[in-house]
């Protein structure tokens, strides 16, 4: 099971991965697990030397009660010190911002958050991301 930010790749350039741990409560945890989740328009942003995950959208609980989580909240995201360190100095890079790209869960049943340092991408990138997408494809029919 994992959700996958499918228009980062076309969007951003990526710089630098990590992978993260991620703070939620219990009816969070299961609204995950049903793949009641939108991270496309997600990002991360340090604040008091934690780096958190915004705007991440995880569909309230159907069976949850009155301590059901708010869908949009502030989540905090679990890194070293070191990790944490090394991300603050390459943000200060003009352009360079953190989204996260994949939500998973892992051998040991936890929930991970694949978070990367990305650049946005020119028009002209963008356009020579779809021409080579589209002559892959082509040469993908033509072998076949």
């Amino acid at each position: 099971m994992s959700i996958i930010n499918r228009k980062a790749k076309f969007n951003y350039r990526y710089i630098e991965g990590y992978i993260a741990g991620i703070q939620l409560f219990g009816t969070e945890v299961k609204s995950i697990k049903r793949n009641m989740v939108n991270i496309t328009e997600s990002f991360c942003q340090i604040k008091n030397g934690e780096l958190y995950s915004i705007n991440m959208d995880i569909a309230k609980y159907q069976f949850g009660t009155n301590f059901n989580h708010d869908r949009k909240r502030e989540r905090k995201l679990l890194l070293t010190k070191k990790e944490l360190v090394r991300i603050e100095k390459k943000l200060k890079i003009p352009g360079i911002t953190i989204i996260p790209t994949k939500l998973f869960v892992n051998n040991k049943g936890y929930i991970k958050v694949q978070i990367f340092l990305v650049k946005g991408k020119k028009k002209y990138d963008k356009r020579e991301s779809i021409k080579k997408r589209d002559f892959l494809r082509e040469m993908k029919k033509e072998n076949i």
